[in-house]
């Protein structure tokens, strides 16, 4: 199974690479969530792999996915979850950017055709440091939310998303 789903995510890096966008469409399960690393979502196979079409044939034309497993584990014996990391290497370019590395977290399912994705939300490595409670940022954060609470202001209030 683990060699199985390590092909699945080479054959995603393949078919990326060359442009196809059929055979990319074909690694999706059909009603597959896709999350792109500036959070756009399409959701189906048939969205992503239209997505995807336009892309291969427009701003990443050329490009290569480059990538690696950095974890993969089994939920259940028809479910994994993978975390990947790589990016998209533009073909000017003959190494990847540190400021355009991605790390995935890819839900892959057994189907009757083999291992398919179920699901992928992608994100940009920028990691920062958690702050300790006694930090300036810490402290800064929890005056102003004692003053919105005093004020009755933000999250004291009913609020919804835009």
């Amino acid at each position: 199974m683990d060699t199985e789903i390590r092909e699945l995510f080479a054959e995603y890096c393949r078919t990326w690479t060359a442009g196809d966008a059929v055979g990319f469409g074909r690694l999706f399960t059909e009603d597959a969530d896709y999350v792109s690393y500036d959070g756009s979502w399409a959701a189906g196979a048939e969205r992503l792999q239209d997505n995807h079409d336009k892309l291969f044939r427009g701003v990443i034309a050329g490009s290569a996915m480059v990538g690696e497993i950095e974890s993969l584990r089994f939920v259940t014996a028809d479910v994994a979850v993978l975390v990947g990391n790589g990016s998209v290497l533009m073909p000017w370019r003959s190494r990847l950017p540190k400021r355009r590395l991605s790390r995935q977290i890819i839900v892959v399912v057994r189907t009757p055709e083999g291992w398919r994705i179920a699901a992928i939300q992608n994100g940009r490595q920028r990691p920062i440091t958690v702050p300790e409670p006694d930090s300036m940022p810490a402290k800064m954060s929890q005056a102003m939310t004692r003053l919105a609470q005093r004020l009755n202001v933000g999250r004291a209030r009913q609020v919804t998303l835009p």
